[in-house]
């Protein structure tokens, strides 16, 4: 594992374009595309075609220690014999975090279980508002393996804060809803929790960039300590899911519904990133899951509204999109989470978080934790499976825990229902069941090896992703940008402020001088005389502005970073993790 941990040699010295005093040089072909498909080379688990060399900028990627597997970044796949080598029985990892022990636990808990029992091991539901003991009753009623918390179940401070003890004192209320009825186990007490723009718990606890700034800063040990950072305020209130990180690769433009979420555009960026996140998820002490197989990145409408098609084959498929879930899965991840994407190639018109053939595909790049399905309450899924029939019909193909189902009481009525009826098979509810038992048993058991962090601990972590992720696509590489006074425009009225604030720490007024335009999530393009993308670095592709600046954030971390790349006292490191209109992959300052 050590080698996420150790940074011992950068790839941006080889791939990054060279550096001229009036701006980013012409992009140069990446020299390290082999080492880095040779990193990765372990983490595919069939033998896909190779696409052809990227040009992305590779991530700095430590060196693994002698005799190291490279894809040693969460717990390793091992053998499934009941003894380790020092004869401790039980020991034995499964290949996916938890031991023997946990899973004979869990096989002897689910055996105990009534139907009703099963049923609600399987399901993680939401709720609506901030009525945390009537959601603590109903996962105590149903059974359930815990719950969801979304932003409008986060309490509030008259400040606008999140009023943490409050938070904390409702997860725990949840928490010990789940260990109802002889269960000893810790719940599923779950967040969305990315950064960018998705983050439900906000300030106090730390704001964190979009993910794409790790694919712009290139290294993998930043984005192990970042993972570790949001977790451990997540975990200090209660959380111990957090669904996170996204590891699709995104293509770009026509990606509306990841973009910035995304790592990178490479694959193999996209996957080692990804791990090295979940890495510092798990030292923290929280669940991540993957997401979203078998790819949304690469798909051009929204699963939460409709149903996404994905034409590609499935050769296709396994040389681009699969290639970050490969890497997941080499690297032991406890969780996939598979999106509502119709794959005709694999079975035509189903959501692939309700297609067996997609489930049997997961299965067979070897994996062998929890899958769970993204949100059943989405748009893709929910119009086609009314009363609560995508339950049973996600568990029948192959999922093991239910997020978020519509309305969760009809969710666990229809899965009973099926298994009496028998379109559920009782063996299957059985072997999900008892995935999720074995995370869960696995989860208390390892939980309290983690210390607690204090809200906002992250910020100075958050704050140097940031600076190492700002990237200038145009203008100069040297130097200071603007003088004394600034123009500004464009973006919420959040966003000026924030920038308002960091100008005034670098002795930059606003009210004269050069116009800066921020261009906010999904913004159109923009001109003036510096152009400054918050979120994806799209609209930079057709903006006018002669400086053009992707910034991947909008924290007041990132603005600072911003102010001091426009002052000249920063130099922009950062390298384009994805093509914006001409400039290539791996554009940017040296």
């Amino acid at each position: 594992m050590a080698w996420l941990q150790r940074a011992r040699e950068s790839f941006h010295r080889t791939t990054f374009p060279h550096q001229t005093n009036d701006g980013p040089a012409p992009y140069r072909p990446a020299r390290t595309a082999a080492a880095l498909a040779a990193l990765l080379a372990l983490a595919s688990c069939t033998a896909p075609p190779q696409p052809p060399p990227s040009s992305a900028a590779a991530p700095e990627a430590p060196a693994p220690d002698q005799g190291e597997s490279p894809t040693a970044a969460l717990p390793a796949p091992a053998s499934s014999a009941p003894k380790t080598a020092d004869g401790k029985r039980g020991t034995a990892p499964l290949g996916w975090g938890p031991q023997q022990r946990d899973l004979e636990a869990a096989s002897a808990a689910v055996a105990r279980m009534t139907l009703s029992e099963k049923a609600g091991q399987v399901l993680l539901p939401s709720f609506a508002g901030l009525d945390h003991r009537t959601q603590a009753a109903t996962v105590e009623r149903l059974h359930l393996a815990g719950s969801m918390i979304m932003a409008d179940n986060v309490p509030g401070t008259p400040g606008g804060l999140v009023d943490v003890p409050a938070l904390t004192a409702a997860t725990r209320r949840l928490d010990a809803a789940s260990r109802s009825g002889g269960r000893t186990w810790p719940g599923l007490i779950g967040v969305d929790q990315e950064g960018g723009m998705v983050q439900r718990v906000g300030a106090p606890l730390t704001g964190w960039p979009s993910p794409m700034s790790y694919g712009a800063a290139g290294s993998v040990p930043l984005a192990t300590q970042a993972g570790a950072g949001l977790a451990a305020e997540l975990a200090a209130v209660g959380f111990t899911v957090g669904f996170a990180p996204d590891a699709d690769a995104t293509i770009g433009p026509a990606d509306p519904t990841i973009g910035a979420r995304s790592m990178s555009a490479d694959p193999r960026a996209a996957g080692i990133l990804s791990v090295g996140f979940s890495k510092g998820m798990l030292e923290a002490g929280v669940l991540p899951a993957a997401k979203h197989f078998p790819g949304h990145g690469s798909v051009t409408s929204d699963s939460h509204t409709d149903l996404p098609v994905q034409k590609a084959t499935v050769a296709q498929l396994k040389a681009r999109d699969w290639k970050p879930f490969q890497a997941a899965v080499a690297a032991g991840s406890p969780m996939i989470m598979t999106g509502h994407i119709a794959v005709p190639a694999l079975e035509p018109g189903v959501p692939a978080s309700i297609s067996k053939a997609t489930y049997a595909a997961l299965r067979g790049l070897g994996f062998k934790g929890v899958a769970v399905t993204d949100a059943l309450n989405m748009g893709a899924v929910s119009g086609r499976y009314p009363q609560g029939s995508a339950a049973p019909a996600a568990l029948a193909a192959g999922a093991d825990l239910l997020l978020m189902p519509v309305d969760v009481n009809t969710a666990h009525s229809a899965i009973v229902k099926a298994v009496g009826a028998g379109k559920l098979p009782l063996s299957r509810l059985d072997e999900a069941a008892r995935r999720v038992v074995t995370m869960m048993i696995w989860q208390g058991r390892t939980k309290a090896q983690h210390p607690p962090a204090a809200p906002g601990s992250g910020e100075s972590l958050s704050a140097e992703v940031s600076a190492r992720a700002v990237t200038v696509l145009s203008g100069r590489c040297r130097g200071a940008h603007v003088a004394g006074r600034v123009r500004l425009a464009g973006g919420t009225a959040g966003d000026r402020a924030r920038f308002a604030a960091a100008a005034r720490e670098q002795g930059i007024t606003l009210g004269a001088g050069p116009l800066v335009t921020l261009i906010g999530y999904r913004g159109a393009p923009a001109g003036g005389d510096i152009a400054v993308a918050l979120d994806a670095p799209w609209p930079l592709a057709r903006s006018a502005a002669p400086t053009k600046i992707a910034l991947y954030g909008r924290t007041p971390a990132a603005f600072r970073a911003l102010l001091a790349v426009l002052a000249g006292k920063a130099a922009a490191t950062g390298k384009l993790p994805a093509a914006v209109g001409t400039y290539r992959p791996g554009s940017g300052c040296r």
